[in-house]
């Protein structure tokens, strides 16, 4: 597949998945590779520095900030992926339904799309997490609401695009069984572009969930998480500025390899680069 062979001669692309595969396994092995449990207090080693015992230091409790960043994977990065499955699979049931058939339903579903468009995506999501109330499920539920309409219009253009190709009007001409064409057919072509929009939208995620934590409305303490973390550095900024370091640099390094992965996976999908 040319695809898959243009992206693994892509040096960049092989350094941003082994920046996110390496970051997911320190996350799934964290209760056996962090030095510390990351909630256990210890006041009378607060800001201790680097050493043996606090490879990173401890934060303003005495607990271990190396241990808090590996067990805050689970909740800043498994949950930025959890909520972007959930997004792309209700942006591709909708989009498929939607560019596929067309007509009345297709006019339906883009005029609430319209709706949800219409409005800016942080204060929507600030106001359904002050309704709702404070709390990570929310935030999740928040995010998902607010971008399911955007999957779902992007999705659907893609899909209304592979559907006017010979292979899908011959299959529909010759009476191809409906599920067949929608399972062999449009979804292994739009996988890969689908795949691109939801990487490159990660990043968006894991900022949202770290910006709404870090303002206190996200995963509330004493739940390790890098925007949380950074809320509780930011009150020490002067004193210890370097508290701030490992949070800021964890979601920056992330951010940007999800970033960068799908520009990668763009440029490998992209059919001039192709025949270049």
């Amino acid at each position: 597949m040319h695809f898959l062979r243009k992206l693994l001669r892509d040096r960049i692309a092989l350094l941003c998945l082994l920046v996110i595969i390496t970051v997911v396994a320190i996350g799934i092995f964290a209760p056996w590779l962090a030095p510390e449990d990351p909630n256990k207090i210890h006041i009378a080693r607060k800001y201790a520095q680097i050493g043996a015992r606090f490879p990173l230091g401890s934060d303003h409790l005495g607990r271990c900030i190396l241990s808090r960043l590996m067990f805050g994977v689970r909740t800043t990065l498994f949950l930025a992926l959890f909520t972007m499955a959930v997004t792309i699979v209700i942006g591709s049931l909708f989009g498929f339904l939607s560019g596929y058939f067309r007509g009345r339903l297709d006019e339906m579903m883009m005029r609430a799309c319209d709706i949800m468009l219409s409005f800016p995506s942080q204060v929507m999501i600030l106001a359904i997490v002050g309704v709702l109330g404070v709390g990570i499920g929310n935030v999740i539920l928040a995010n998902i609401l607010v971008k399911w309409a955007w999957y779902t219009r992007m999705i659907r253009s893609i899909v209304i695009r592979h559907s006017q190709q010979n292979y899908i009007l011959f299959s529909r001409a010759s009476g191809t069984p409906l599920w067949f064409i929608l399972r062999r057919h449009l979804l292994p072509n739009t996988l890969s572009e689908i795949l691109v929009l939801a990487t490159l939208d990660t990043g968006w995620v894991i900022l949202n969930i770290s910006a709404l934590s870090f303002l206190g409305l996200g995963v509330q303490a004493p739940t390790a998480e890098w925007g949380t973390m950074l809320s509780e550095a930011q009150k020490v900024m002067l004193s210890h500025p370097t508290q701030m370091l490992a949070p800021g640099l964890a979601i920056l390094l992330v951010v940007v390899a999800f970033n960068l992965l799908g520009d990668c996976l763009r440029d490998a999908l992209d059919p001039r680069e192709a025949h270049g």
